[in-house]
């Protein structure tokens, strides 16, 4: 069973980008992916869209036009960016104000199921989004406007 906890990427009066951070590593998820993805020459192009996409939203709020709908129709689970492209950043989209970035990869199938990296990274973020869900219902968790009170402090089992 693995720990998370969820860190603070950035903050704007708009939106408030998260991630999450495996219990025994020093960096996050988003981290993880702009470090493999930053020196890539090939995949520039990909990977300045996403960033970039991650600034729109954190100018303008979190909203579904942003993403591609991925995982399944119940979760919050969705990609960056909406455009075609190999780069896929795996995300939650908790509202219109708060996401939660994950890691992401080479999209080089159909489908994130028809690759073991890429669905694992997405199943994490499934798994996170019930775990979050269920604590935001049970009040052990609450969520304001633009960010998840109390959320850095706490540890969540996968």
């Amino acid at each position: 069973m693995a720990v998370i906890n969820v860190k603070l990427v950035d903050k704007s009066d708009k939106a408030t980008l998260y991630t999450i951070c495996f219990e025994g590593e020093d960096i996050s998820e988003f981290e993880k992916f702009l470090m493999k993805f930053k020196d890539n020459a090939e995949l520039r192009r990909d990977y300045q869209i996403i960033l970039l996409a991650v600034k729109k939203i954190l100018d303008n709020g979190v909203f579904e036009r942003y993403f591609r709908p991925e995982g399944k129709v119940k979760d919050n689970v969705c990609a960056l960016p909406i455009t075609s492209g190999k780069l896929r950043l795996y995300c939650l989209r908790i509202s219109d104000k708060i996401l939660i970035a994950g890691n992401g990869g080479i999209k080089q199938n159909k489908t994130y199921n028809e690759s073991e990296e890429l669905s694992g990274y997405v199943m994490d973020l499934q798994k996170f989004d019930n775990i979050l869900r269920i604590a935001i219902k049970k009040g052990s968790v609450t969520v304001e406007e633009t960010e998840i009170l109390d959320i850095e402090s706490k540890t969540f089992e996968l």
